[in-house]
């Protein structure tokens, strides 16, 4: 059930290997542990994934392709997964982080008015980045801690009740039709 579900989702291998960002990456791309569909290799790719959404850099993509390829971990969830922090979506998950980061510093959070101008941000990134970055790094760790965790519970109650019914010579019901 998971396996097909992820599968449903996840990029098409040709269009991870041709995507223009990660053409660096060159033959790395054609090691086959990095398409497989295991326990260790989802869940390895869900923290990495996940991890990487949270870090505030741009190319996020390429790094957490990066780290998927060095870990040997599915490469395609890995990227997918860096997409929770879009850009309807990264403003309040980098707002929340600010605020964790300025919680464990002790530092009030800053309630400027948003101006968009270089200027206004030079000034404000020289006094957030502190707590943007603790916050961002906090939030990554536990995002992949919790993402890693959960995976591998999921992937064994499957496999679990897989074999209970197996064992009981019942048969899963026929998935419905799309």
């Amino acid at each position: 059930m998971p396996k097909q579900i992820i599968k449903r989702f996840a990029p098409d291998h040709e269009v991870i290997r041709n995507h223009k960002h990660l053409r660096i990456f060159g033959n790395l791309l054609h090691d086959p542990n990095l398409w497989h569909m295991n326990r260790r290799s989802v869940s390895g790719a869900f923290a990495v994934g996940l991890f990487w959404a949270f870090i505030p850099i741009p190319m996020q993509m390429v790094a957490a392709a990066a780290i998927a390829i060095i870990a040997r971990v599915n490469l395609p969830i890995s990227v997918a997964l860096v997409w929770i922090t879009n850009p309807l979506t990264m403003p309040p998950i980098f707002y929340f982080t600010y605020l964790v980061g300025a919680a464990v510093l002790d530092t009030p959070a800053s309630t400027e008015s948003f101006k968009l101008s270089f200027e206004y941000l030079s000034h404000s990134m020289a006094a957030i980045w502190q707590p943007l970055f603790l916050g961002s790094l906090i939030c990554a760790l536990l995002a992949a801690g919790i993402g890693y965790c959960v995976m591998r519970g999921l992937w064994r109650l499957h496999i679990v009740r897989h074999l209970k019914r197996r064992r009981n010579g019942t048969r899963a019901s026929p998935p419905p039709p799309l």
